[in-house]
C-alpha cells in the first residue's frame, strides 16, 4: 500500500462503517428476527450506531482533504466519495425508516429521490460538477441524519431532528433542481 492509497481506504472505510450503521440501526428497530432479543441493548445499539455514523461522516471530509494535501486525487476517488456519500445516506435513512418512519418518511423519500435523479443524469455522461452549495447539502443530510439518529434516544432532539430533516431535504431538492436545470441547458446546446 501506499501513503497515496490512504485517501481511497477511507473512503472504502466509510462504505463499510455505513453499512454498519444500517445493521446497527435495523437491529434496534426490530428489522431482523433476532432484534426480539435485543431489548435492553437497543440504546447501545443506537449508540453505536451514532458513534459510527459521525465517524463515517467524518472521514467525508478527511479523505478529500487528505487526497489534496498529498497530491493523490484520482478518478477512482472521484467515483468513489459520491458513491459513498449516497450510501451512508440511504442506509441512515432505511435504518431509521424500520424505528421511526412518522420521522423519515418523507423527507427521507424526497432526498432519496433526488439522490437517484442526479446520479442517473450523470451516468449519462453529463459533466456535473459538484458545486459548493451541494457539499454543503452533504453536509447538512449528515447532520439531519445524525440528529434523528440521537433523537432516537434523546427524545427532546424529535423535534430539532425533525426541522433539520426538513430543511435538508428542501437544501436537497434545491441543488437537485440545479442540476436538471444544467442537464436541460447543456442537452439543449
Amino acid at each position: 500500500m501506499r501513503l497515496k492509497d490512504l485517501p481511497n481506504l477511507i473512503t472504502l472505510g466509510r462504505i463499510f462503517l455505513s453499512l454498519a450503521v444500517y445493521g446497527l440501526l435495523a437491529t434496534a428497530g426490530g428489522l431482523f428476527g433476532f432484534a426480539g432479543e435485543v431489548g435492553a441493548s437497543r440504546p447501545t445499539l443506537l449508540h453505536l450506531a451514532l458513534a459510527a455514523f459521525v465517524i463515517a461522516s467524518l472521514t467525508d471530509f478527511v479523505d478529500g482533504w487528505l487526497a489534496r494535501k498529498l497530491d493523490a486525487a484520482s478518478p477512482l476517488g472521484a467515483m468513489l466519495d459520491p458513491i459513498a456519500d449516497k450510501i451512508a445516506v440511504v442506509a441512515v435513512i432505511i435504518g431509521l425508516g424500520a424505528m421511526d418512519p412518522l420521522l423519515v418518511a418523507t423527507p427521507g423519500a424526497l432526498i432519496l429521490g433526488r439522490e437517484l435523479v442526479v446520479s442517473g443524469l450523470r451516468e449519462t455522461g453529463l459533466k456535473l460538477p459538484v458545486t459548493m452549495l451541494a457539499k454543503w447539502k452533504t453536509t447538512a443530510q449528515l447532520v439531519a441524519l445524525g440528529l434523528c439518529i440521537a433523537a432516537q434516544t434523546a427524545g427532546e432532539l424529535r423535534s430539532l431532528a425533525q426541522l433539520m430533516l426538513w430543511l435538508a431535504a428542501a437544501l436537497t431538492l434545491w441543488t437537485g433542481a440545479l442540476y436538471l436545470r444544467t442537464a436541460i441547458t447543456t442537452r439543449r446546446a
